[in-house]
């Protein structure tokens, strides 16, 4: 089962370095070493859409952010991304996000992008085959100290949730993702969008998902998320290093985590901020590896 979702994942990144250029099955297929069926069989089985939906899906969510971040004339982008014209671009649009790419450009509300880019992580599948970890590339959790100045989090908050895994089996993972990334121009520039973390409440600790913003927002909220202001704070932050996340995620989770819920502040001079200040987490394995990050004061 491994080795599915592995090569799976590498269609996907193909197909996302090809999106501009009316990529097919059968060019896919010779890159990634399988049959044209065995591919598209196998992407169907584990990620639960067809390829031609996955890709005009891909291809509407980066024409949405080209219409909202650049001055590139509608008409372009849409050709850009295999449509057959304006016109078929503002149908899909107005179909996806119920306004055109007109309206949407000047005024970029937050909408649900379709698709994002899928990533299989091992959670995905372990309970079926699991992966095997390559421990040489492992190395052991480290802490530091970083100040995070006072912002506002956009996000939904969920105190019978312990963690990523719970909160999104009850919600729509795509739906929520999506409208998060549609916000990325708005998002703090450390709280970043996908910065996501634990609160605490009446002795309770919940998960929450969102986007960071800056102290000063005063901008649309999403339907079903919740603003919160958050002041100023020192974090000791747990980390680890980027790492292999198809093959080692699950143990670098579970050797930062660790650490960081069983570690005494005191050793350092400081006590737990967690009762103004939520906890952090920050999961992007190629370029920072995985943090959690906790608020702290000096004793």
């Amino acid at each position: 089962m491994f080795e599915w979702n592995e090569a799976v994942q590498s269609m996907i990144n193909w197909m996302e370095e090809h999106l501009t250029e009316n990529p097919s099955l059968l060019e896919m297929s010779a890159q990634i070493g399988y049959s044209p069926y065995y591919c598209s069989n196998r992407f169907h089985e584990i990620s639960g859409m067809t390829l031609r939906n996955y890709l005009a899906g891909r291809r509407l969510a980066r024409a949405t952010l080209e219409i909202r971040d650049t001055d590139e004339r509608i008409i372009d982008i849409a050709v850009k991304y295999g449509y057959s014209s304006q016109e078929a671009l503002t149908r899909a649009f107005v179909s996806a996000y119920g306004c055109t790419p007109a309206a949407y450009r000047k005024k970029p509300v937050p909408v649900a992008l379709s698709n994002l880019k899928v990533v299989f992580f091992p959670e995905h599948y372990i309970q079926k085959g699991g992966a095997t970890m390559n421990k040489t590339l492992l190395t052991d959790s480290h802490t530091r100290v970083e100040h995070i100045p006072a912002h506002k989090y956009i996000g939904i908050w969920d105190i019978t949730s312990a963690d990523y895994m719970n909160f999104f089996s009850k919600r729509n993972c795509d739906k929520i993702c999506g409208t998060i990334d549609s916000m990325s121009h708005v998002s703090h520039p450390i709280v970043t969008c996908h910065t996501a973390g634990w609160f605490h409440e009446n002795g309770q600790r919940g998960y929450f998902y969102g986007f960071g913003v800056p102290d000063d927002y005063d901008g649309d909220i999403p339907e079903g998320f919740e603003i919160k202001s958050i002041p100023a704070s020192d974090y000791l932050v747990f980390f680890h290093p980027p790492f292999d996340y198809l093959k080692d995620c699950g143990e670098v989770m579970g050797r930062v985590e660790k650490l960081a819920w069983n570690f005494d502040p005191k050793t350092k001079g400081y006590a737990w901020n967690e009762d103004i200040c939520p906890d952090y987490q920050r999961h992007y394995p190629e370029v920072i590896g995985y943090e959690v990050l906790r608020p702290i004061k000096k004793l």
